[in-house]
């Protein structure tokens, strides 16, 4: 991995549109005594860029190209509709001065058609020196757009000629481009568009090449199904898009089920380990975050999960300030994702997003265990969840409620004060915890105060102190009610909020007796039908029935199963064997 991926906040631009580019290059008129070709547009908005934290850009292609920028023309020219080479290089020259790296998206599976060999090919026929330099050419058939031979394209678009990247004239020019952008315009890293389409042996070889030029070069592909580290390893790419977790963090805000994306952080640590996954929440292929919610109040929460699990994380130009855009239909349906944008005249500003966004950025670049901590999880129900990032005995704590209610959870330590990186609030301690509480709808990230300092400098003598209330750990407990043969392997199904009641976290050598009836301590009686597994972290599962209503089953953790509880000063068990 490049070593300075972990200290990145990346902002994402789909070039050709955010430019104001043409549809299709073929409708660019070069203006006379034009200023200067559209990409110079980016260094207007530097400042911006910088003062939002971002320190690296990945721009979706600049490459010319037909229409879109994923149907390549020409590797070693940026499209005419943005401008001209010398004016990409010094956008790239003031991103490198302005401390912000240059991430290009590379389209190494396909071409467009009007690629130059594959117009030679068009023109000579059999004739050509570049017929092998596509896949599946075949002089017996003809193509969907009527062309002399046949040729396999990506994904069944005939307008997306596929490379034949065993040829190894194809690799040889490919990797000259890149050498070119690395070398001419000190390009940091590349994007592989596609990048499940390439050949295993393409990607290692394209490893070798580029950290042959620069050591840490950073390469990441687009993977959206699959096993991440089929394709992110020591030998090919440095990361992988992370889908598992886009889905995961906006349904689980949707649904009010954290459960969702704890389970998939969860299988990510137990199958990955320290792959650092490229983590985003939207970009140009999928609708806004801001469309996606169902309650905007969660963006915040959205945005704060995003900066601070495991991973680098990267937001999509405009969903800083909240703006929305949904799919569309037909050939245009991206279109609403990649809009032409002022800074001047942002549609739905929302201002307040900007400034949380820019905290988290600040937070990010500063607090060493966010960029490198191990992840695990502490409490988790279906509205609130909290987790923890470790690195070298030093601690940070990220919890979120989407309640409608205050959550109030405790932390075990020594240390006096703890703060709120997002408000800086400051919590006491006494008697060896600190008790933490969440407004509704609302996020916070914690560091002890010593920690705090290192990564901030002084606190100001102005800061509230929020003092625990020697009260245990405080949780909100959850039941879930499901349907036992429908929605028997869905324990997300229904929650139900019950309030007064706190875990101790303590709980005695009990195992679980399969078949056995328990009393719940609220009244009701219960039988045990089995302990089930997680489909994704096999964590075990109670599964029982109500005995007073036969048409309910529940399952819930086998923890949280049998362990104490205090009801309002009464120690219990929560279900006891009867």
């Amino acid at each position: 991995m490049a070593n300075w991926i972990a200290r990145t906040n990346i902002y994402h631009i789909y070039t050709m549109n955010f430019c104001g580019a043409e549809k299709f290059r073929r409708d660019y008129v070069n203006p006379e005594n034009s200023s200067g070709g559209r990409i110079l547009k980016v260094l207007s908005w530097i400042p911006h860029i910088v003062k939002t934290g971002f320190n690296a850009v990945l721009f979706s292609p600049v490459f010319e190209s037909t229409e879109h920028g994923y149907d390549t023309a020409d590797f070693f020219k940026i499209d005419a509709r943005l401008g001209t080479n010398e004016e990409f290089m010094l956008v790239c020259e003031e991103l490198h001065k302005n401390g912000i790296r240059v991430i290009l998206d590379g389209v190494f599976n396909h071409v467009g058609r009007d690629f130059w060999a594959f117009r030679d090919l068009q023109e000579k026929g059999e004739l050509s020196e570049y017929k092998d330099w596509f896949a599946g050419v075949n002089f017996s058939n003809r193509s969907a757009f009527g062309d002399n031979f046949s040729y396999d394209g990506w994904s069944g678009h005939y307008n997306l000629v596929k490379l034949n990247l065993y040829n190894e004239n194809v690799v040889n020019h490919i990797f000259n481009a890149v050498r070119f952008w690395c070398q001419d315009f000190g390009i940091d890293g590349i994007r592989f568009d596609a990048a499940d389409c390439l050949t295993d042996d393409f990607i290692r070889r394209f490893h070798s090449f580029a950290k042959g030029i620069k050591d840490d070069f950073w390469l990441m592909g687009e993977i959206i199904h699959g096993n991440y580290s089929r394709w992110a390893n020591s030998e090919m790419f440095d990361s992988v898009t992370n889908y598992q977790c886009h889905k995961g963090i906006y349904s689980s805000h949707n649904d009010k089920n954290y459960f969702e994306i704890s389970s998939s952080f969860d299988q990510q640590k137990n199958q990955y380990g320290n792959l650092y996954l490229y983590n985003f929440v939207d970009n140009h292929d999928v609708a806004r975050i801001a469309s996606k919610l169902t309650n905007k109040a969660h963006l915040p929460c959205v945005y704060t999960m995003l900066y601070t699990m495991y991973g680098v994380p990267a937001v999509y130009y405009g969903s800083e300030f909240g703006i929305e855009g949904d799919k569309g239909h037909g050939e245009d349906a991206d279109l609403p994702l990649r809009p032409n944008l002022n800074l001047d005249n942002i549609p739905g500003r929302d201002d307040k997003l900007l400034a949380h966004i820019t905290k988290l950025g600040e937070i990010r670049k500063a607090v060493d265990i966010l960029q490198s901590g191990f992840y695990d999880k502490v409490y988790l129900n279906n509205k609130t969840f909290v987790y923890k990032r470790e690195l070298s005995g030093k601690v940070c704590y990220v919890a979120f409620n989407i309640d409608d209610n205050p959550y109030t959870f405790g932390i075990k330590s020594t240390t006096e004060y703890w703060l709120d990186c997002l408000t800086g609030r400051r919590f006491k301690g006494a008697e060896g915890n600190v008790n933490i509480t969440l407004p509704p709808n609302t996020s916070g990230i914690y560091l002890e105060e010593h920690n705090y300092r290192t990564a901030f400098g002084d606190i100001p003598h102005t800061e509230e102190i929020f003092p625990v209330t020697h009260e245990a750990d405080v949780e909100v407990e959850i039941e879930i009610a499901v349907n036992p043969v429908k929605e028997l392997l869905n324990p997300s199904a229904k929650t139900i909020p019950v309030s007064d009641i706190v875990p101790l976290g303590v709980k005695r050598d009990r195992k679980i007796v399969v078949g056995g009836v328990y009393h719940h301590f609220k009244g009701n009686d219960y039988k045990v039908i089995c302990v089930a597994k997680d489909h994704e972290d096999a964590s075990p599962l109670v599964v029982y029935t109500s005995l007073k209503d036969f048409n309910e089953t529940w399952v819930r953790p086998l923890d949280n199963f049998l362990e104490e509880v205090d009801d309002h000063g009464n120690v219990k068990e929560r279900f006891a064997l009867v």
